[in-house]
């Protein structure tokens, strides 16, 4: 056979790529036990503890190809007894999760539907992972890496109530619109972020929606070598709330050491500026981590910003930890000394700053693999001041624990490839 004959046979054969394909589903349940004794505030002698059973439910089934990625995510988040046992409705069903990303472009992606942000430490935007429920937002996500060195993301999102033929005032407590970027670099031993964040928040003001710009921007530094982390960050806050100005701005410092086998020791601060009390302006001073993992800081207990010490004197919080870990077990124990950013007032007394310390104690032992059993205990000491902040006088020792059975499982994978012609 000639080189000719060759070549015109060699053309005559189908072309077939294969390409692929794998659908992974997997779960995560958790069982978790709170004893709660002037958790999340101060708790008055009058008033007793509370025990509970919270319960979340969640499968979560992941597509991918070269060019396509899907993913669902349905998930029930209860405590037990809040239906009766014969209860014909439930309504703790939600979709954590339902989003499709297409690559296309090597170094392009766009990902649209409901999504977890989670970037950098989670303080500005994550995905709470510690409440049941967790959090998501629906919006469109566009990535670009041009390089292993450097990713850039940007987002984008608008909220309705429902679809309507005209414009009808939002009264989902959020943002109406969000936009954000985020740059990553990294070299050597050195990473560093960006953000920056816009929303736009409704109120009404005669009958009539108007909406209040504000932005958070600012940059992250992480170093790493050896033993040896460090990380540092800021952000300022600008724009408008309600109708007033917003000028807020936070600051933190971390650095950690492992002195030995599994054993590492560390500390840092936060500050994030507040409003003094005798302050009368109408304007916002206070920094708001709007979509933080919150309870990963400022303690267990969530004294600030988890739902509560919005627009108030701020916090500085200084704090050390000393943590153990090995495949199946892991301990960490963290003191927290909090005090108020801005001064505090009383009948036109000014009042100590500090606020107290909060003692937390975590530990976790792995069952099996994919099976995990945590529980902690968190101790507040406070002071007059924070009954002062918190409206709450005569108050019980605050206490919180609980105890947790985490079961993540991969239930199954398939894997195919698909021939095109």
């Amino acid at each position: 056979m000639n080189k000719k004959t060759l070549l015109i046979s060699l053309l005559s054969i189908p072309f077939f790529e294969a390409a692929a394909q794998q659908v992974d589903v997997s779960a995560d349940m958790r069982f978790r036990y709170e004893h709660r004794n002037g958790y999340g505030g101060l708790l008055p002698d009058t008033a007793k503890a509370a025990d509970f059973v919270v319960q979340r439910s969640r499968i979560i089934i992941d597509y991918t190809s070269p060019q396509l990625k899907l993913r669902i995510s349905p998930q029930s988040v209860r405590t037990w007894g809040d239906v009766a046992t014969n209860a014909k409705t439930d309504a703790a069903f939600q979709m954590h999760e339902a989003w499709a990303e297409v690559s296309f472009h090597q170094k392009w992606a766009l990902r649209a539907g409901r999504q977890e942000f989670s970037y950098d430490d989670a303080r500005i935007l994550g995905n709470v992972d510690w409440t049941m429920q967790a959090r998501s937002h629906d919006a469109a996500l566009l990535q670009f890496k041009p390089s292993a060195m450097h990713t850039f993301h940007a987002a984008a999102a608008l909220n309705a109530n429902r679809e309507s033929n005209s414009k009808e005032p939002y009264t989902v407590p959020q943002y109406r619109y969000l936009q954000f970027g985020w740059y990553h670099g990294q070299r050597n031993h050195l990473a560093w972020s960006f953000l920056f964040l816009n929303q736009g928040m409704p109120y009404l003001r005669e009958q009539h929606e108007k909406i209040a710009w504000n932005q958070t921007f600012g940059p992250r530094l992480t170093f790493q070598q050896n033993v040896f982390s460090a990380d540092a960050a800021f952000y300022a806050q600008t724009g408008g709330l309600a109708g007033e100005t917003l000028n807020a701005w936070y600051c933190s410092g971390n650095m950690s050491y492992k002195f030995a086998k599994g054993w590492q020791a560390g500390a840092g601060f936060e500050y994030l500026s507040g409003k003094a009390g005798d302050d009368a302006s109408a304007s916002y001073k206070s920094f708001t981590p709007w979509f933080g993992t919150n309870h990963k800081f400022n303690g267990y207990m969530d004294y600030f910003y988890v739902g509560n010490h919005l627009n108030s004197v701020g916090l500085t919080d200084i704090y050390g930890n000393l943590s153990y870990e090995k495949p199946a077990f892991k301990a960490r124990l963290t003191p927290h000394f909090f005090s108020s950013a801005a001064p505090l007032f009383t009948e036109g007394q000014k009042l100590k700053s500090y606020l107290g310390t909060e003692l937390d104690l975590t530990v976790g032992f792995s069952i099996i693999d994919f099976v995990w059993l945590n529980g902690g205990c968190s101790q507040m000491f406070a002071t007059a001041a924070m009954e002062h902040l918190k409206g709450v006088s005569n108050v019980n020792s605050g206490n919180w624990m609980f105890l947790e059975l985490q079961i993540n499982p991969k239930l199954f994978t398939i894997k195919t490839v698909r021939k095109s012609e």
